[in-house]
Parts: structure tokens; C-alpha cells; sequence
């Protein structure tokens, strides 16, 4: 594939607004590792290859096992998820599928039971975040395999990109 628009140049002012949700999420309430495996799972669900070549690298870097990054399209099955990140991923299904499930009460009172009032705002705007990035990468096709990860691990999604 072949990229239509390169975004990131084209509109620094939209690429910023993005960042901007980034380093709030840099700061925010939700670990980095279960920030990656939500960055994850919704762009396995988008389809978005750019995304998950950079998340997974960020992953690996940061200490994340090869074991739990190949099993999380069927973290349900897999024994070596938490509770809490078990409770983010279902959310992170719920919010990115939102037009198909509606968000029902059941997944939002598990999300509940594991985050605080605050963390699940920050969750939710994780998973926006996430799917704002997806469905720019996948659009314009943005291209998957260049991406190195920095040495520090309070790097924001796109500064690579």
C-alpha cells in the first residue's frame, strides 16, 4: 500500500491535537504497560498496522513479554492477563466496537469494579486516543516497519511517526 496523505506534515495543528492527548496520557492515571496492551488490542481490532508495529516495539522495550502481546487478540483465554487488565481490554472492545455494542452496563460495572471513577475516564480517553490514531493511520496509510522506540519511556505515540 502506498501512503494518500502524510498527515502528520500536512497538519501539524490536527497532529498536535493528538499529542497533546498523548502526553496528557503520558501523565495520566492508567500504568504504561496496560496503556500498551489498550493501544494494542484497538488497533488489532482497526486493523492498524502502523500502530501496532509502534506499540508492540514500546511494549518490548519497556519489559513487556512476547508471550502476552501474541495471546492478547484472545486475552480471554489466556491465563496471564489480571483482573484490571482484563477489565480494560473488554472496555477497550466495548468503546472501540461503541456503535455495535452500545456500551452496556455489565462491561462498564466490570470496568468499575477495577478503576476508580477517574482512571475510567482516563481509560476511556486511552482507547478515544487509541482509535483517533488508528483511524488516521489507517486512512491516509500510514506505513508499519520503520518504527525504532526511544530509549525513554515517557515518549508520545506519534513523535516517530
Amino acid at each position: 500500500m502506498q501512503v494518500r496523505i502524510d498527515f502528520l506534515k500536512v497538519s501539524p495543528a490536527a497532529t498536535k491535537t493528538l499529542l497533546d492527548m498523548e502526553a496528557y496520557l503520558a501523565r495520566s492515571s492508567i500504568e504504561r504497560p496496560l496503556l500498551h496492551l489498550v493501544k494494542m488490542r484497538a488497533s488489532q481490532m482497526n486493523g492498524c498496522a502502523y500502530c501496532l508495529d509502534m506499540h508492540s516495539k514500546d511494549a518490548r522495550n519497556e519489559g513487556e513479554t512476547e508471550q502476552r502481546l501474541y495471546a492478547l487478540d484472545a486475552w480471554r483465554e489466556a491465563p496471564f492477563y489480571s483482573a484490571r487488565e482484563r477489565a480494560a481490554l473488554a472496555w477497550t472492545e466495548t468503546l472501540t466496537l461503541v456503535a455495535q455494542t452500545r456500551a452496556p452496563d455489565a462491561e462498564f460495572e466490570a470496568a468499575r469494579a477495577e478503576f476508580s471513577d477517574s482512571e475510567l475516564v482516563d481509560l476511556s480517553l486511552a482507547i478515544v486516543t487509541i482509535n483517533g490514531w488508528n483511524r488516521m493511520c489507517v486512512g491516509f496509510r500510514a506505513q508499519a516497519g520503520s518504527y525504532r522506540p526511544r530509549a525513554t519511556a515517557q515518549m508520545p505515540h506519534a513523535t516517530a511517526h
